[in-house]
């Protein structure tokens, strides 16, 4: 884990935003769907790590606490901007293509039916599916969520079940 100063010139922040970069275009992706609204969402996300930053604890994992920020604020951001109407996003059109064209046409309706259950989530639940699909442990998932790793793995079963069912 790198050595921050928080009194630098942001060289130790931009450092750690860069190798992390991913997180960011992972949860702009997730939540929503126009690239101008993703530009917008990672935009925000971008000013309140930095607001954040001062508060950064260098003892945790920089990751993890990326994360935490960033789905509080593509939460928060749904939130207002679809305040008063029930809107699902649908993940980006890139998620779950493959890229093999022999697929067959079931397989296609069968993903595009995951993203729109996936789009149909609420926002912890979403972000509870985005990290553990990233491979996020449930100890690191519950820091990030703010939840117990016993709610984690509950939640992440009936998820699981909840989709098992409606693809069924």
């Amino acid at each position: 884990m790198a050595t921050i100063d928080h009194h630098d010139d942001g060289a130790g922040f931009t450092e750690l935003v860069d190798i992390h970069a991913g997180i960011l275009r992972k949860v702009a992706t997730t939540y929503c769907r126009d690239a101008e609204d993703r530009a917008d969402l990672a935009q925000e996300i971008m000013a309140q790590l930095w607001q954040a930053w001062p508060r950064y604890d260098a003892t945790r994992p920089f990751s993890t606490w990326m994360y935490r920020v960033a789905l509080n604020v593509a939460i928060s951001h749904v939130r207002g901007v679809y305040r008063g109407a029930r809107h699902f996003i649908p993940l980006d059109d890139g998620h779950g293509q493959v890229a093999d064209e022999t697929v067959d046409h079931e397989s296609n309706e069968r993903l595009a039916m995951l993203d729109q259950l996936i789009a149909g989530l609420d926002g912890l639940n979403r972000a509870l599916l985005l990290l553990y699909l990233d491979e996020r442990s449930h100890r690191e998932i519950a820091d990030i969520l703010g939840i117990s790793e016993s709610n984690v793995g509950t939640r992440i079963g009936r998820l699981k079940q909840r989709l098992r069912d409606q693809l069924a």
